[in-house]
């Protein structure tokens, strides 16, 4: 076989694909966010000021809940959060391995622990019966995670922390725009969390958001991200006071009204962008449908994805190469593939905490097989049609 033949994979010597890197996420920047951004730094705040409310106010009506608070990443929402809650040392909180790292740090950084519940084989949310299974008398809350932008089955996580009167946050850094019963993700745990990281659905540079209907929260909220103190910069600025007060100890996890402001106008095309999300992912569905070596994970029909990641598992017993060599012939391809996510008590730090391997077998065999496939709105039909190619490329020449 000659290297130029179209077969050939490039990781063998043949023609890639594509001839520059596809990356799996990327943000979508206009002019208009590049003026929105501009015309604040023209203006006289650049953070706590009026930028702040405003996002807040928009992005709370968006999602159709009554209380947003602004912090400067999704991490330090997850932890305002957490705090808000009232976990302190000695409460547990369960949560899902199959996420980034911080959805159980935030439990660490309150001196609480992290107990881990495994996930549905199929679509690798949070399986509310083995959440049921981890209940104890130590358990303070349930920090579910719409992983990939699909919800989690609310109805039953909250009868759960309801029965055991846990509080329930939702870890919706994936699925903005997403749906659950024809409900908003954002009306469905008493918090939820967004991040607005470049790969998200809408980006402020770094940035995220905690909403809540309960007051008590927002109050608890707002304080902790300006260092535990009660009033801010510009409220004593209209009051002509200089007093302020720390009454708990909290972080400077504000964001700033620059970051505000790109947030402000990249709200105005969230819709355009998640139906975008959804037309690609749709595409890859319908071409991966009739694949036995690869198959996306399952869309339950009462939810609606917004799809931050497509993630696929290997039929890795149809293949004669492991996950690692598939996702380095991607990569040769010049598709920027990922995985996500290695399970977090799999981590040095959580092994160091006692935590090992077998506490949630579904998971571990999921991580084993998965690979996350580019998707974000910029997207064109060919890039998807990039994808395609390369992932059918791929695995013919490794097909068993």
């Amino acid at each position: 076989m000659s290297l130029d033949d179209k077969n050939t994979l490039a990781v063998e010597g043949g023609s890639p694909v594509r001839n520059t890197l596809l990356p799996y996420g990327h943000q979508c920047i206009d002019e208009d966010d590049i003026k929105a951004v501009v015309d604040v730094l023209r203006s006289d705040w650049l953070t706590t000021g009026p930028k702040v409310a405003e996002f807040e106010k928009r992005f709370a009506e968006m999602v159709g809940a009554k209380y947003a608070v602004a912090v400067n990443s999704g991490t330090a929402a997850l932890h305002a959060a957490a705090f808000a809650a009232g976990i302190g040392p000695g409460d547990e909180v369960i949560t899902t391995p199959m996420t980034f790292a911080a959805s159980a740090n935030c439990v660490l950084y309150c001196w609480g622990r992290p107990v881990f519940g495994d996930v549905e084989a199929d679509a690798l949310l949070l399986d509310p019966s083995s959440v049921e299974s981890k209940v104890s008398p130590k358990t303070k809350a349930i920090i579910a995670v719409d992983y990939a932008g699909q919800p989690c089955d609310y109805d039953a996580l909250k009868k759960l922390s309801d029965e055991h009167g846990l509080i329930l946050i939702a870890d919706a850094c994936h699925a903005l725009g997403a749906t659950y019963k024809n409900r908003k993700v954002g009306t469905l745990a008493d918090m939820t969390v967004f991040s607005f990281h470049p790969v998200k659905h809408i980006t402020t540079g770094e940035g995220g958001m905690v909403v809540t209907d309960n007051p008590d929260f927002a109050v608890r909220l707002r304080a902790f991200r300006k260092h535990g103190i009660t009033a801010d910069h510009r409220q004593r600025e209209a009051e002509g006071s200089w007093f302020y007060e720390m009454a708990e100890l909290g972080y400077n996890y504000r964001l700033p009204d620059i970051n505000c402001a790109l947030g402000l106008s990249q709200l105005k095309k969230l819709d355009k962008f998640v139906a975008r999300r959804r037309q690609i992912a749709a595409l890859y569905d319908s071409a991966f449908a009739d694949m036995p070596a690869l198959f996306p994970l399952a869309q339950r029909d009462d939810r609606k994805s917004s799809y931050h990641l497509y993630v696929v598992r290997l039929n890795l017993s149809k293949l004669n190469a492991s996950r690692l060599q598939v996702f380095g012939a991607l990569r040769a391809e010049n598709i920027g593939v990922n995985v996500h996510y290695i399970p977090v008590y799999w981590h040095p730090y959580y092994n160091k905490l006692g935590y090992g391997k077998g506490l949630c077998p579904v998971a571990e065999k999921a991580y084993e097989e998965i690979v996350t496939l580019p998707l974000f709105p910029a997207m064109s039909d060919r890039d998807a049609e990039d994808v395609i190619k390369a992932v059918k490329k791929v695995l013919s020449a490794y097909a068993e």
